[in-house]
């Protein structure tokens, strides 16, 4: 239905949805021994992992849909608070339910740009920081003790992370035409579609 709607130039990054929300991308997860590198590594790991992927990118449509200053707050926050998520891991702290965590963070953003919703900032603030801290923990908790260089690896992973904010907010911006704002609730739908296939296998193996 998308497609048939005519997209001024500049909101071409639309495609760029699609093309995250293609499950058959690999997730990365915890314990995935394999991830030991530097920079490049840290880029790839988040833009390859469809579970991270659509919660990082759920923050800034969110955010776009929220309008100023959450526009900004909440992708800040996010990579803030991830950090402190993966200094824990880092710790050897307990986080039980990460998986889960990370998989409900992709259905309850998705739904939250779904279905519009419009909380305090700070109640929006502390949401994307507690899934924050999941997602930090996973990487903290298992790829960065791991890497060959553990500082350029979560440098990447930043830089990368904070690009799937950007790219949520460029195409969150469409909420301002009506056309806009039925597509990206559409995509907010996706979005948790995701999650809940995320989240269905841990369900099912409880």
């Amino acid at each position: 239905m998308i497609m048939n709607i005519p997209i001024p130039n500049r909101w071409q990054s639309l495609a760029t949805l699609a093309g995250l929300l293609v499950p058959a991308l690999a997730l990365a997860h915890v314990g995935q021994g394999d991830i030991a590198g530097g920079f490049v590594t840290g880029l790839e790991h988040p833009i390859l992992g469809l579970d991270h992927v659509v919660a990082m990118v759920a923050v800034g449509l969110w955010g776009a849909q929220l309008g100023s200053p959450a526009i900004w707050v909440l992708p800040v926050t996010f990579p803030l608070v991830m950090a402190f998520g993966g200094l824990l891991g880092v710790l050897g702290v307990n986080l039980p339910g990460v998986e889960i965590g990370i998989a409900v963070s992709a259905i309850t953003l998705g739904l939250m740009v779904t279905l519009a919703v419009r909380p305090p900032l700070w109640a929006a603030g502390m949401l994307v920081g507690l899934f924050a801290i999941f997602h930090g923990y996973a990487h903290g908790g298992a790829e960065l003790p791991e890497s060959a260089n553990a500082l350029a690896f979560a440098m990447g992973f930043v830089i990368a992370t904070g690009s799937l904010h950007v790219t949520g907010i460029i195409i969150g911006l469409i909420n301002r035409w009506p056309w806009g704002m039925r597509s990206l609730r559409t995509g907010g739908a996706a979005i948790a579609a995701c999650g809940l296939y995320f989240l269905v296998p841990y369900l099912a193996g409880a």
